[in-house]
């Protein structure tokens, strides 16, 4: 049975289902985007657009797996707004603040190294305790790991996958919180697939992720994101994104959904690994969304 995001594109774009041939892969852009990947030598890059309105369509190894990095974090806020949904959570609900969590590999304790963390705030609060709603932004906003953990301890990482599953990321896996270094040193590690994060940022854009009202949240939530070099950079000024970066060791993420000034949002992902250089692996993604809008823009 086809996946619901393939469907869902079926009804935006009339193009051709997942695993079908995609005869709207526009190849003008394609030949752009190649041609700025080539620059970034030993880099293996992913790329996956849907505009329904432009009728663009790029999909470049959009079924290879990647370490999913912070990325996983969308999944996380889907299966919270899920079970607010259900009444099982409030968005006013408190967890206590920690920093002790099990290994999924043995149910040994670890801890989170806050030099490692990109959001300090979380930490002040330890011995505290925090609502769903603060850390589920500062896990966005700031792609704060300790409250990311805090939620995967509360949430359930087989919940998450198993509601990602429903959606139509067939392949995308979440395990474990972050920083887990024995199950890291395994192999049991978060991964995904640029269709994977389109699939989900699509589900929460037409509001299958959760109810409507409950996706409205979750969109406001993505579009705080502070951290904006790349996808967004590469936008005119005061363009409405919601997006998740992720990052760790020569890898980087981008998964964008994007408001143009009329018309449906487009999706886009830009997932790398092999690039040592945080400029140059936010650049490039800056630089695909930059020729994503420019073929648009002489669409509309």
């Amino acid at each position: 049975m086809r996946p619901r995001f393939a469907r869902f594109c079926l009804l935006l774009t009339g193009m051709a289902a997942h695993g079908a041939p995609l005869h709207g892969q526009d190849h003008t852009l394609g030949s752009a985007v190649a041609a700025r990947i080539a620059q970034e030598p030993g880099a293996t890059v992913a790329v996956f657009l849907r505009d329904p309105d432009a009728g663009l369509v790029l999909d470049r190894e959009a079924d290879l797996r990647f370490h999913a990095a912070s990325t996983m974090k969308i999944a996380v806020l889907i299966e919270l707004g899920r079970r607010i949904d259900a009444g099982e959570i409030r968005w006013d609900d408190s967890i206590p603040v920690k920093n002790t969590f099990a290994s999924i590999v043995d149910g040994s304790p670890y801890r989170l190294d806050p030099a490692s963390d990109s959001d300090s705030t979380v930490y002040a609060a330890i011995g505290s305790s925090w609502s769903i709603r603060q850390l589920a932004t500062r896990m966005i906003v700031r792609s704060s790991n300790l409250a990311t953990n805090l939620l995967v301890e509360r949430l359930d990482a087989r919940r998450i996958t198993a509601t990602i599953r429903r959606l139509g990321a067939d392949s995308m896996v979440v395990l474990r919180g972050v920083e887990d270094g024995k199950a890291y040193d395994r192999g049991l590690n978060n991964t995904t697939t640029a269709r994977d994060l389109a699939t989900l940022l699509f589900a929460i854009a037409d509001g299958r992720a959760a109810r409507p009202a409950t996706c409205g949240e979750l969109l406001a939530i993505l579009e705080a994101q502070e951290f904006n070099d790349g996808i967004p950079a590469g936008l005119p000024p005061g363009t409405r994104v919601a997006h998740k970066t992720g990052e760790i060791t020569a890898t980087w993420h981008d998964a964008a959904l994007i408001f143009p000034p009329k018309g449906r949002p487009f999706v886009l992902v830009v997932l790398t690994r092999g690039i040592p250089d945080r400029a140059r692996g936010v650049g490039l993604h800056a630089d695909l969304a930059r020729l994503v809008w420019e073929e648009r823009s002489k669409r509309n």
